[in-house]
């Protein structure tokens, strides 16, 4: 859009804005994650836990997944991830939550943590993610993707 003015630009309407460090290890981490082994691997022990406590529909296992990892890549508590729900369209976006979606509250993402710490499985889905990683040649550190 050629004779776009710097105010136009600064108020968002740049047709090919920067793309942030989060933003791209965000897509990274959705191409290289073998998303579908690691639901695979909690599904079956999801069927069923939120159904005896009544309410809504529980969220897809897969979206409390990409949750629980975002936690853990940028270190945030469940209070702290409930409100980055809130705020950032990144993070939303990249757990399959739609812009007008209901958000998992803190006490959602606790029950999802609770669960995984219950049937041991956080270090069975840190082990697949980092084979599966080691196997492209790629190491995760903190929020960082690296070559090994």
């Amino acid at each position: 859009m050629a004779g776009m003015t710097q105010e136009q630009q600064m108020l968002g309407f740049d047709p090919l804005p920067k793309k942030t460090r989060k933003e791209i290890f965000l897509e990274e981490m959705n191409r290289v994650v073998p998303w579908v082994a690691l639901v695979a691997l909690i599904q079956p022990h999801a069927r069923g836990a939120h159904q005896a406590l009544g309410g809504r529909p529980p969220f897809a296992v897969e979206t409390m997944l990409r949750i629980h990892c975002l936690q853990l890549w940028w270190n945030l508590s469940d209070p702290a991830m409930e409100e980055e729900l809130h705020e950032r369209p990144l993070y939303r976006e990249f757990a399959g939550l739609s812009g007008r979606a209901r958000l998992p509250d803190e006490t959602t993402i606790l029950r999802f943590r609770h669960l995984l710490e219950k049937h041991r499985l956080a270090p069975e889905i840190l082990a697949t993610i980092n084979a599966h990683l080691a196997a492209q040649g790629l190491m995760l550190k903190t929020g960082t993707l690296v070559d090994a």
